[in-house]
């Protein structure tokens, strides 16, 4: 009897991906769904090490030139948006092009001369129909043909929109007539010019999201796009592998008579002065503790972010501070390099679970707490001029994402080191409020309920199927 199975390659090409898709319940949803799953890999994990079937990913290099024209791509679009919808802050999502060495200054000359030739709407189609060209002329590209021609899947499923080398995979899935599905793995990804990846479909995580994607990706249609939510928000669903307090605070030595609250900390791209709000939160927590309270500051790093610059901070709060390292595996010394673990997602929830309020700046944990009922306050103030008199107000804000939020109070904004202390102190006295708006927040940015998330996505596998 012929095997009925319909067989379904996930494109793995980076860490994220990874904790979305394999620390998730997604790959055992498919085998529910009677699907022959297997993930096409390109991280260094052995995923078969997770029950998970995997092929690897070979000879996976972009074009010598795709890296360039990527960048001008994304730069035009944005110089794109910024005329479409008259609005400056699309500006502000074009970071410096690297000049640290003679190379590097060859590639951004050439990158600032295609931006002027290719400045324009129809110059951005063709510069991704270029992308393409080049991609499909690579070694690369006739690996993966010939790969699937060997495992001929009915679907290839790409679980990143932004990553160059998903895009060699898809062009050769599409010469061989078999759809493709691409996931926008992040919230604020669809303002910022990310779609590397042109897929047949779209699979994405609210309807706010779909509303953006149509509007910003004009060659893309509503029935292309589905809402399906996100898997990264499953592990705070799963209770039975959350650590107890007494596991979290013994293994981490955890004063079990405080109060917790959490710092989490930001790429230096995003906050380069992060260390000094740190060190204003600990001063907060130690006024605090002058007055009464008996509180303890856990600091996460953000898992890409591996240089000593809290180091000072830590070593002069070490009454206030545990740090408490983010589970992520070290391949190299670039972020894309270091990937995430099964054991952090857990490690992850169970911080939300014993924390009472989460403090950064503009980060998407302010859902991971609101999940479980967890306030979130957010730096807004920067040290930019001076590291000895701040100034109200960080950039980060304007970003189109936070533009998503029904509400203000969504989280508490500390406009200022002097009124740290007691916006805390009101928060761990009265937090409804805020709660109550950040998972209103929650909801427009997720489709709910959030720990379905990937028995979603599989349906709508099977819709395209059928």
């Amino acid at each position: 009897m012929p095997n009925s199975k319909k067989k379904i390659l996930i494109l793995i090409t980076d860490g994220v991906s990874l904790r979305n898709f394999a620390y998730t319940s997604f790959y055992k949803k498919g085998l529910e769904n009677n699907y022959d799953v297997v993930f096409w890999n390109n991280t260094p994990f052995n995923l078969s090490d997770l029950g998970i079937n995997h092929i690897p990913l070979t000879n996976s290099r972009l074009h010598k030139y795709t890296t360039i024209l990527k960048n001008v791509r994304k730069r035009v679009e944005l110089n794109c948006y910024r005329k479409r919808f008259d609005d400056t802050i699309y500006s502000k999502y074009s970071f410096p092009l690297p000049i640290n060495n003679f190379k590097n200054i060859i590639k951004s000359i050439i990158t600032k001369i295609l931006i002027i030739l290719f400045n324009s709407e129809k110059g951005l189609t063709f510069i991704r129909n270029q992308i393409n060209r080049l991609e499909s002329s690579t070694g690369y590209y006739q690996s993966c043909k010939t790969l699937l021609e060997s495992h001929k899947p009915d679907i290839v499923y790409s679980t990143s929109q932004r990553s160059a080398l998903a895009i060699a995979p898809i062009l050769a899935s599409k010469a061989l007539n078999i759809p493709t599905i691409g996931f926008v793995y992040s919230w604020d990804n669809v303002p910022k010019a990310t779609l590397d990846v042109v897929t047949d479909f779209y699979h994405v995580w609210s309807n706010y999201m779909k509303g953006e994607l149509l509007k910003y990706q004009l060659f893309v249609k509503n029935k292309q796009v589905t809402v399906t939510g996100t898997p990264q928000f499953e592990p705070h669903f799963n209770n039975d592998e959350i650590l107890s307090k007494e596991e979290l605070f013994k293994t981490y030595s955890l004063d079990f008579g405080k109060t917790y609250l959490c710092y989490s900390g930001d790429d230096v791209t995003t906050s380069p002065k992060d260390p000094l709000y740190l060190r204003d939160v600990a001063l907060a927590i130690r006024k605090l503790n002058t007055e009464g309270h008996n509180l303890g500051l856990i600091f996460r790093r953000c898992p890409v972010d591996i240089s000593n610059r809290y180091d000072s901070v830590i070593n002069e709060f070490k009454d206030i501070i545990t740090p408490i390292e983010p589970i992520w595996r070290t391949e190299g010394q670039v972020w894309n390099t270091i990937l995430p673990t099964v054991e952090d997602s857990v490690l992850l929830a169970s911080l939300a679970v014993y924390s009472d309020i989460v403090i950064n700046l503009g980060s998407s944990m302010v859902f991971d707490f609101a999940i479980h009922g967890k306030p979130c306050m957010f730096m807004n103030y920067n040290y930019f001029n001076t590291e000895e008199k701040p100034e109200e107000g960080v950039y980060v804000y304007d970003y189109v994402h936070f533009r998503s939020k029904p509400s203000e109070d969504a989280v508490v904004w500390l406009n200022h080191p002097n009124e740290i202390s007691e916006k805390i102190e009101n928060l761990l006295n009265d937090s409804g409020k805020t709660i109550s708006a950040a998972k209103a927040w929650f909801n427009v940015i997720n489709k709910q309920p959030a720990n379905l998330a990937s028995s979603s996505i599989w349906k709508e596998i099977n819709a395209i199927n059928k």
